[in-house]
Order: C-alpha cells, then structure tokens, then sequence
C-alpha cells in the first residue's frame, strides 16, 4: 500500500508491534515518515521488524518489553526517549485472551494475567508518558480495544470486561490529558486477518459462516484496513475520548 508522508519525522511507539496487527501499524507508520519503536516480549522478533524496515528507507529501533511488567515499562519509556529524545504517538496494541468460554470456568491466575496485559499495562504506559508528552507540546495515544467492548459476547466475557474497561479509561484519560495537548481515543475493531484468526478458520468447522452471520460485510477485513482509522486518529484532528469502531457492521445488528 501507498502512503503519503504525513507523519514524517513523528515518533510512534506500538506495543505487540512485531507481528499481526502491531506488525502492520508499525510498517504503515514507517511508509509514512514515521520513526518507529517496535516493540514486543521478544527482542529477535522486534529486531527482524526493525531490520525491516530500515531496509525498506524507514527508521525504526526494537525495544523489547512486557507489557504485563512494569519494570518493562519503565525501560521501554527510558529506551524510546534516549533514542529519539520524545515521543508522538502511543499505540497500545498489546493484548491477550487467554480464557474463552464462561466466567465460572476463569481462574484467578488467568483473570490477573488479563488485566495485567489488557489494563493496567495501557494505563501504566499511558500515565508515565502524558507528562512528557505534555512538556513536548503535546501527542496523541490510541489505545487498542476490540468490538467485544462494546458489544460483548458471552463465550469471552472477561476479556470483554478488560477491553470495556480500558474504553472507561480512555475516555478519562482524554479528559485528564486534553490540557497537555494530548489526545487519546479508542479503536474498536472487529474480524481481521491474524495469526490467531487464520489458524481458527483452518481449524474450526463453520468459523467464517459464523463471523458472516453476525456482520453486515461478508469477509474479513486485512490488517491494512485496520490502520486506516489508526492513521484518522492519529493524525491532527479535532477527535478526542471516542471509541472508533471498525467491525464490518457487527454493533449495528
């Protein structure tokens, strides 16, 4: 895909940002102009994205962190800024789901992993970085939610409840933050092609027929067509505290 360079020179910080979703964000924003952190639990995988896109005339470093450790944070904050001296754009994209099915059958061992890595690692992030971002003049954060926000299904409720509760704090956080000059705003998506979502319509018998059955376009979307409302809400606008919803018409069912 083709991109103007309209964020030339700003720097982007994506969390998860070395396959999937994370992968193409950090590739669109580099296409763009864009120096970019890259950043994932593993070095190798951040660092070959890294190359990447050196290789391809962009600028990028790979920092490596969990997301689920604040000592990891706290580097990965300290990394971006002695590289690049700030930072514009915030994308926490991390996420996982690791308990489908009912609410009786989720460990506490799973519920803590989840709001580890769904919650309070976007806050942390988010929350030591405003300040900064202020002293710089200002920025922008998006934070990664899913369609399960705000239309949750029962057989993945927790994970729902964390992505509902990150879309609470996001708008919080751009009430908290607007007069830094910060905007932060929340991106929705529903069904795209993944790792996780190539191998479940490998595996499981009617997958797709049923992702068709609950939205109103009938395929799945590309990661490319994710980044384009990130790119909306990144850009200068007069958006601030929404939850952007791109799900193929499922919350309109």
């Amino acid at each position: 895909m083709e991109y103007d360079k309209r964020f030339q020179d700003k720097v982007v910080l994506v969390t998860g940002g070395s396959r999937g979703l994370g992968k193409a964000i950090c590739t669109g924003f580099a296409a763009a102009g864009a120096r970019v952190v890259v950043s994932s639990r593993k070095l190798e995988s951040c660092e070959a994205l890294a190359d990447e896109i050196r290789a391809a005339g962009g600028d990028a470093i790979a920092i490596a962190a969990h997301v689920g450790d604040i000592n990891s944070l706290d580097a990965l904050i300290e990394g971006t800024y002695k590289h690049y001296g700030r930072l514009d754009i915030l994308i926490n994209n991390a996420g996982t789901n690791i308990a489908m099915g009912p609410l009786s059958d989720l460990s506490p061992e799973q519920y803590d992993k989840m709001y580890q890595i769904n919650q309070r690692g976007p806050w942390y992030l988010a929350s030591r970085i405003a300040p900064r971002m202020g002293e710089q003049g200002g920025g922008c954060m998006i934070n990664l939610l899913s369609v399960a926000a705000v239309k949750p299904p029962a057989y993945m409720g927790f994970y729902a409840s964390t992505k509902a509760a990150l879309e609470a704090m996001t708008k919080v956080m751009a009430q908290e933050w607007a007069g830094l000059n910060i905007r932060v705003n929340g991106l929705a998506p529903g069904t795209y092609h993944s790792d996780l979502t190539d191998s479940a319509l490998a595996k499981i018998p009617n997958f797709e027929e049923g992702i068709y059955a609950n939205q109103l376009i009938q395929r799945i979307a590309e990661a490319d067509e994710i980044l384009k409302p990130i790119f909306y809400l990144a850009d200068d606008s007069y958006t601030t505290g929404i939850t952007l919803v791109a799900d193929a018409g499922m919350t309109a069912m």
